[in-house]
């Protein structure tokens, strides 16, 4: 056989595994309608979409990949598909931090694929409205970065009255590219960024734009928005905002660790079953009293629950008062995890689970 023969042949087999992809996904989509169809006729609230039952799909599909495509590539395929029969059954409304081209938009699309409607809002707390009134099913808001630390506004929201619970996190490497109009970087005057992606960038401003003014806005997405009418200013944003935009890239990767990651979560109104694989999220304070913090998280360590997260915020109750947010592995409803949440829960002076979730599975 001829190399071009070969080459017809493989694309033949090609065209018909196409056919059968197509074939396959089409009878996946049906079934999707029916499932909705039988959730409808059992009546009451019905959850169309299901954390839980997302992350075990994700990482079974992940068990089984063999190659040669990376698991995280295999995975989000297989997300997608899932979004657009999802959509069949009841399309979702997520609220993120706006404008367009932002990260956070783009942790939207990784979690939930991109059938769904992204609304973008103008600040955190908005987002918690949102979905609090019923106005969106899910929120998406960053929590922390690998770099700066945590983003102190989402977790003063969840110190407040919110109902929300946390159902989900997305991890999502950052790459910081400069966007301009301008040209060159000689003739940038101005830099526009949220203050963490100046943060981060820091150095390697510091280095090539010493004298340019760093000024700071609610997202990158605006600072992309703002910038693509002026030819002396640029933004730091991502590539997705470029193209939105109609920005050129005048630097790629300006991030001063390559490592650079934001962990964002994922809110909404119900909680979410265990799945074996899972988180749990708390809010406690302790008593102002010598050694009443070692206390509380003593327990942790005398039964073997991995507390992988701890950071302080004032609580506003008082001077000097603070809240506590910590990550343990496992769920509420996992007995051990369980007990050791009730020993904490007599001896804290305020106590609050802010949800139990799966880790993230891409």
């Amino acid at each position: 056989m001829s190399e071009t023969d070969k080459l017809k042949a493989a694309r033949d087999r090609i065209d018909a595994l196409d056919e059968q992809l197509q074939r396959l996904i089409s009878e996946r989509a049906a079934i999707a309608v029916e499932v909705a169809q039988i959730k409808q006729a059992e009546g009451g609230q019905v959850d169309f979409y299901r954390p839980a039952r997302e992350s075990e799909v994700l990482r079974r599909i992940i068990d089984r990949n063999e190659g040669p495509l990376p698991d995280e590539t295999m995975a989000r395929l297989v997300r997608e598909i899932m979004s657009a029969c999802l959509s069949l059954e009841s399309p979702l409304t997520i609220a993120y931090l706006g404008p367009e081209g932002t990260y956070t938009q783009a942790a939207v699309y990784k979690h939930f694929g991109h059938a769904v409607t992204a609304k973008p809002l103008a600040a955190i707390d908005e987002i918690f409205r949102e979905v609090e009134a019923g106005n969106a099913e899910y929120g998406v808001v960053p929590v922390e970065n690998s770099t700066e630390g945590v983003v102190s506004h989402t977790l003063d929201l969840f110190g407040g009255v919110s109902p929300l619970k946390i159902n989900g996190e997305v991890t999502l490497p950052v790459h910081h590219h400069l966007l301009s109009n301008a040209g060159q970087l000689s003739g940038v005057r101005r830099v526009v960024a949220h203050s963490q992606s100046l943060a981060q960038c820091r150095k390697w401003l510091d280095s090539n734009l010493p004298n340019a003014i760093r000024v700071s806005v609610s997202s990158n997405g605006e600072a992309a928005r703002i910038v693509r009418g002026e030819q002396d200013s640029a933004a730091i944003a991502g590539r997705a905002a470029a193209e939105l935009y109609d920005l050129g890239v005048l630097a790629k990767n300006i991030e001063d660790d390559p490592n650079n990651t934001t962990r964002f979560l994922i809110i909404g109104r119900q909680a979410v079953p265990a799945t074996g694989n899972d988180m749990t999220s708390l809010l406690l304070s302790a008593h102002n009293r010598p050694g009443a913090l070692y206390a509380l998280l003593a327990p942790f360590a005398e039964s073997d629950v991995n507390l992988c997260r701890i950071e302080s915020r004032p609580s506003r109750r008082g001077t000097w008062d603070y809240n506590f947010f910590i990550d343990v592995v496992g769920h509420a409803d996992d007995p051990k995890v369980s007990a050791v949440l009730d020993v904490i829960r007599r001896d804290a002076a305020f106590f609050k689970v802010l949800g139990s979730y799966p880790k993230a599975a891409i």
